[in-house]
C-alpha cells in the first residue's frame, strides 16, 4: 500500500476511529466510557488496515481517555460500551474515583499555567514611570547622589538548539512559535513530528530545529 496513504499524526488516528466506529468514539457530545480490553478488540477489527498500526491506536486511545470530556463521562454513567455502542461492563467505584482525580488535577495544572501566562503578560506589558529628564529618558541612569552611573552589559540572551538526544517525552524546552520561545513539554516523538503541550495547556506539533533548551 502507499505509504502516503498511512496516517500519521495522533489526530489523524482519532478521527479514523470516530469514522470507522462512530457507535463508540465521539468528538464531543455523548461520549460513553469505553469497554475495558477496547484496544483488543478494535486490533481484530482493523486487522489488515495498514492505514494505522496498533501502535497508533493505543496512543490515540491514551489521548482519548485523558480528555477532560471522556473523564466528565467516567463519573456521570453507569455502563461502559462497546464498539457497537451496546452496554458492556458496569463502572466500577474505584475507577469513577479515579476518573475523579485525574479530572481535578488536570483542570488545576491548566489553571496553574493559565496563571503563570497571564502573570507573564502582564509584566511584559507593565508601562515603565513616565521622566521628563532628558538623559533618563535616553536610558542614562543616576544613583541616589545624582552621580552618573556605568551602563551594565546587556545579560546575553542566546538560546541554544536542544541536541538530538533530549528529544524525548517529558523533556522540558523552549519552542520556536514565530518570533517568541515558549516553554513547554514535549508529550509525543513520531519520526520528524514532535507534539509539545505549551504552558498555556495548547497543544502544537513541530519539528526538532524548532526546540531551544531552557
Amino acid at each position: 500500500m502507499d505509504s502516503t496513504n498511512k496516517l500519521k499524526d495522533i489526530n489523524e488516528v482519532l478521527n479514523y476511529l470516530f469514522t470507522e466506529f462512530p457507535a463508540c468514539f465521539k468528538q464531543k457530545d455523548g461520549i460513553k466510557p469505553l469497554k475495558v480490553g477496547i484496544f483488543k478488540d478494535i486490533a481484530e477489527r482493523i486487522e489488515g488496515d495498514e492505514r494505522v498500526s496498533k501502535t497508533q491506536v493505543r496512543q490515540a486511545l491514551r489521548k482519548y481517555t485523558s480528555n477532560w470530556r471522556y473523564l466528565e463521562a467516567v463519573t456521570k454513567n453507569e455502563f461502559r460500551v462497546d464498539l457497537d455502542g451496546n452496554d458492556a461492563e458496569k463502572i466500577e467505584q474505584e475507577h469513577i474515583e479515579h476518573a475523579t482525580k485525574a479530572l481535578e488535577e488536570s483542570r488545576a495544572k491548566f489553571a496553574k499555567r493559565k496563571k503563570v501566562q497571564k502573570d507573564g503578560e502582564k509584566k511584559s506589558y507593565k508601562k515603565k514611570p513616565f521622566s521628563n529628564d532628558k538623559n533618563t529618558a535616553k536610558g542614562t541612569k543616576f544613583s541616589s547622589n545624582g552621580t552618573k552611573k556605568e551602563k551594565q552589559p546587556r545579560r546575553s540572551t542566546k538560546v541554544e538548539a536542544l541536541p538530538s538526544e533530549a528529544v524525548k517525552v517529558n523533556a522540558e524546552v523552549k519552542v520556536k512559535l514565530g518570533q517568541a520561545l515558549v516553554k513547554g513539554t514535549i508529550t509525543e516523538v513520531n519520526k520528524d513530528d514532535i507534539h509539545v503541550v505549551l504552558v498555556t495547556g495548547m497543544q502544537v506539533k513541530t519539528k526538532a530545529d524548532s526546540l531551544f533548551t531552557l
